[in-house]
Formats: C-alpha cells, sequence, structure tokens
C-alpha cells in the first residue's frame, strides 16, 4: 500500500495547479499517459492542435507573474478576438444580441420590435425563459436558444438561468442601440493569448516544479473509501490524508460507497465530439479566429480556426459537436457530415485533408441546474467533513474559466496551510 499526505485525482489544470503551488507530499492519479487533462496538444504533419479550443486571457497578476517565469512572450501571439456567427449565409458579428443591426431590415426590425416588447420578469424559472424574458423573441429563437440546444444537447428549460453566469454575454436595450454606430462587443476575453506550441505550453510551466516521481498515470480509480482514507486504484491501494479531486464530478460520486453519499443526484451534461482537420491550403478567410453555426442542419456548432490565430498559411481547424451523454457517437458517420457542412458553409472548396484526429470529451459541458447547484453544494460541506475537496470545471460541476480553476486551486493551497 502506497502513503501519501494529499493524494490528487486529475492530472488536469486544476490538480497541476494544486500541486505545483502546495507544499504538501502530493500524488496525481491520471488514467492517460499524458499529464494536462483538457489542456493537452497534439503534434501531428506539423499541425498544433489542442483537445479543443483554449484560449487564454490572465488577469490576476499572481498568475501572469507565474507564467512568465516560465514562458517567453515571444512564444505567445496575443489576438483581437475577431469571432463571426454564420446566419442566412452571411457573417455577423458576435455576439448576436449586440449586432442585430447587420442584419437584413425585416429580420432587424423583428429583434427590435421584440427586444422593446419583451416580457421581463423579476425572476426567470429558467435559462430558455431568461433569454426570452431579456432579449425578446425574434434574437431568442433566431440564435440564442439554437445555438444553445446544439452547444449543450438538452432542452434549455433544464437550465439554471445563470447556467453560463459571467460568460454569458448579456446586454440591455440601450447597449445595443449604441452599438450600431459605436462598436463595442467587448467581452472577458476581447484580448487573448495563445501558446505558438498549443495549451501544452502552460502544462509544462505547471509541472516544472513537480517531481516525476509524484505521477501516477495509466491508472484508473476504482473506489474510493472515505472512512479508511484509502483509495483503490488499478494499479493498488492508496493511504491518503486530503483528497483533492479533479475529475468529473458524476464519475467521481459514483466511486463511493452508497452509504456515505446516500443522496445521489443525477449530475447530467453533454459530451463533445471534436476533430482537429489540417489541410493543404489556404482559409478562405484568414482573419476569422472562430465562427457559430445555430442552423440545426448542421451538424457542428462551432468552427475555429487555428492557422488564423497563429498566423500560419494551411488551414488548421477545429470542430466541434455536442452530444446527449447518453447517446451513441458513429465518429465515421460525423466526420463525413462534417466534411460536406464545411463546404456547405464556403469554410472548403478544393481544399485537401492532410491529416486529421477526433476525441471525444465526456463531459464537455456540465448542465448546471437549480437541483446541481443544490447537491453539489451539499456534497462539498459533506466531502469537507471527510478532507475531501473537489474542484476545477468538472470537479466542482460548473461554467468556468482556466484561470478560475488554477485561482481556485491556489486558494484551496492557502486554505489548507492556515488549518
Amino acid at each position: 500500500m502506497t502513503s501519501v499526505e494529499t493524494l490528487i485525482l486529475g492530472a488536469g489544470i486544476s490538480g497541476l495547479a494544486y500541486a505545483s503551488f502546495s507544499n504538501e507530499e502530493c500524488l496525481i492519479v491520471d488514467k492517460n499517459k499524458q499529464v494536462g487533462g483538457l489542456c493537452r496538444t497534439f503534434y501531428e504533419k506539423g499541425y498544433t492542435w489542442d483537445f479543443a479550443g483554449h484560449f487564454f486571457h490572465f488577469s490576476d497578476e499572481k498568475n501572469k507573474k507565474f507564467f512568465q517565469k516560465f514562458i517567453e512572450q515571444k512564444e505567445l501571439v496575443s489576438c483581437n478576438k475577431n469571432t463571426k456567427i454564420f446566419y442566412e449565409n452571411k457573417y455577423i458579428d458576435y455576439p448576436f444580441q449586440m449586432n442585430i443591426h447587420q442584419l437584413d431590415k425585416w429580420e432587424f426590425i423583428d429583434c427590435l420590435y421584440d427586444l422593446f416588447n419583451r416580457r421581463i420578469l423579476n425572476e426567470y424559472p429558467d435559462f430558455e425563459q431568461m433569454l426570452y424574458g431579456k432579449f425578446g423573441q425574434s434574437i431568442t429563437e433566431k440564435f440564442l436558444k439554437p445555438y444553445n440546444e446544439k452547444l449543450y444537447a438538452c432542452d434549455l428549460q433544464e437550465l439554471d438561468k445563470n447556467a453560463m453566469g459571467r460568460f454569458f454575454p448579456y446586454a440591455e436595450p440601450e447597449e445595443i442601440i449604441n452599438n450600431f454606430k459605436q462598436k463595442k462587443n467587448s467581452s472577458y476575453n476581447s484580448i487573448f493569448i495563445y501558446p505558438k506550441k498549443g495549451a501544452q505550453i502552460f502544462i509544462d510551466a505547471l509541472i516544472k516544479s513537480i517531481s516525476k516521481s509524484r505521477f501516477c498515470l495509466e491508472t484508473e480509480v476504482i473506489k474510493i473509501n472515505p472512512y479508511k482514507k484509502i483509495v483503490e486504484t488499478s494499479e493498488g491501494i492508496i493511504e491518503y490524508k486530503k483528497l483533492i479531486n479533479t475529475i468529473p464530478l458524476n464519475h467521481f460520486v459514483s466511486m463511493f460507497p452508497e452509504k456515505y453519499i446516500e443522496k445521489r443526484e443525477k449530475l447530467n451534461g453533454n459530451k463533445v465530439l471534436v476533430f482537429n482537420i489540417g489541410f493543404d491550403r489556404e482559409p478562405l478567410d484568414n482573419k476569422i479566429h472562430w465562427i457559430y453555426y445555430p442552423q440545426k442542419d448542421l451538424n457542428f456548432y462551432r468552427v475555429g480556426f487555428y492557422n488564423n490565430i497563429l498566423g500560419e498559411k494551411e488551414m488548421s481547424i477545429y470542430v466541434e459537436i455536442g452530444y446527449p451523454l447518453e447517446k451513441e457517437i458513429n465518429i465515421n458517420e460525423q466526420f463525413n457530415k462534417t466534411i460536406t457542412n464545411l463546404k456547405k458553409v464556403g469554410i472548403i472548396k478544393q481544399h485537401e485533408i492532410v491529416a486529421y484526429n477526433s476525441l471525444v470529451i465526456n463531459p464537455g459541458y456540465a448542465h448546471i441546474t437549480p437541483e446541481s447547484i443544490k447537491y453539489v453544494n451539499w456534497l462539498r460541506k459533506k466531502l469537507k467533513k471527510s478532507n475531501i475537496y473537489t474542484i476545477g470545471r468538472y470537479g466542482g460541476w460548473t461554467y468556468c474559466s482556466i484561470e478560475d480553476c488554477i485561482n481556485e486551486a491556489r486558494n484551496l493551497v492557502i486554505k489548507n496551510a492556515k488549518t
């Protein structure tokens, strides 16, 4: 049996940040061969691909200074975000609600009329009703509802009204109207940075202070016994004093004895199929960073352009497709549909595929519901009594940025150091 002071489940950004900032004796367990979680990077035939689109916008000075120690400025590119919505065979600036003046005349009039005649409530019961109440029928039904249904792969009435928190681009009517002449499509990531060698460079920075002996890779977690403070893995038993979880919460809770977690709420979400594809020639547009697709007849909801961010010649893209957790995915079928639809929307014409890969992120986005919020709060309080902490985007079953995950890990290290 292996004994350790702090056992960390998951070698993604949250787990690595905790281990990097902590002076505790840590052991990090992960089922994959490579550390980094969803920030891992692939290098194939000259293309640089992440698991999905990861773009960085550090606002915390502590994080900036930490990464500046390990990453030279010349290794990064800085971009003023240029994102579009493909709507009625033309491009509209994102966010849709701020740019309705770019629509054709009668579509614009519909949106403006419904915006001023929307039914405002003091309290919205769910995410869908919030959209109607904030933006009116036309803006909601032309983009906000169909796009988010594709993204989350669920009925939006299931989601909490604040399911996207500060990341949802809210806008008041006055802001929308002012944007007609004074363009201001600002957001939390209006300016972002991206490493020339992919997101892996931030992972490499985090692990510089972590000994290789602290990693236990290609190891599955099977059971957790909070009474004996042991974790059963595919490689043996590990005894711990403190347990930090960053793996998806829906998987994590299934590893506990039922008598410990008697109330097992359903934690639902979606999964995301990602295709990374490299082509033999230039893109038809070399300035757009990513495009949103609300159309139901297109299988993907977003396409991003690595080459436009990195200033590379040959087109290199990622394509994202949302699914319910329980749905089976026919990857070959979806790849063929993707190529057909990329031609349909004008992203490719005579382009030939040089390389591609596919991966499934499961879960991709947590479905944040009133019930899941209550459950996660209850669960965290219960786990804390057993010196167990669950953090990060998936460990906390939330919607947050990479920097949020880093800050949460650092703050937990500081709290634990005081106790």
